[in-house]
């Protein structure tokens, strides 16, 4: 376990993975460590900061080649990490949890089924617990030009969540990891938030 709290680049630096992103940097502060889910979690870069820092995560992704990669890391860095394979759009989400993380995975499942995904996450969050989600957005003040399958619009995040504590809620321009013809950032308006599930 590293002695000293891990940064964003820190799994970037040492295995050339994506950085953590923000969002989950920002949810430490208000989350302490918990039984987590990392929804659609690619190569693992927000499932292995948390593990790093003593979470309980479990690493879920419909893609199955990631778990050996992300295995390898925990187990470098000395803690367990779970890895299931999970295709989102099945809303079937097959434990409860403290956390659920979904950050830019939204925009890749089927418009039709995001009701139905969100309430599975609500349903499968423990009182008391947390929903992290960023994800594109396409409004008329800055349309989105990339062939996402889905996109929010405006207040469209806050209105699935109007009965829970929004902790974080924003809806600004920001930059993808990919690149443009020219070779800049893709810019695009993202929804961030965190929100909490009202202790009943």
């Amino acid at each position: 376990m590293a002695s000293n709290p891990p940064t964003a680049d820190y799994f970037q630096q040492k295995y050339g993975i994506t950085k953590t992103h923000s969002a989950i940097v920002s949810a430490v502060e208000y989350v302490k460590p918990c039984k987590v889910l990392d929804l659609g979690c690619g190569q693992g870069r927000n499932a292995l900061f948390l593990g790093l820092l003593g979470y309980d995560v479990t690493a879920s992704d419909i893609n199955p080649s990631s778990a050996n990669v992300i295995h390898e890391i925990a187990n470098a860095e000395g803690f367990k990490l779970n890895t299931e394979v999970y295709d989102m759009n099945q809303a079937s989400i097959g434990d409860n949890y403290d956390l659920i993380v979904a950050t830019v995975v939204y925009m890749f499942l089927q418009p039709q089924q995001i009701p139905a995904i969100i309430a599975d996450m609500q349903n499968k969050t423990n009182q008391g617990g947390y929903n992290l989600i960023v994800s594109a957005m396409d409004t008329k003040d800055f349309p989105c030009h990339m062939p996402f399958s889905f996109t929010f619009t405006e207040g469209e995040l806050a209105q699935y969540y109007q009965r829970w504590d929004l902790l974080t809620y924003e809806e600004e321009v920001g930059s993808m990891h990919a690149k443009d013809a020219a070779g800049n950032p893709i810019q695009l308006k993202f929804v961030t938030m965190l929100a909490k599930k009202p202790a009943e």
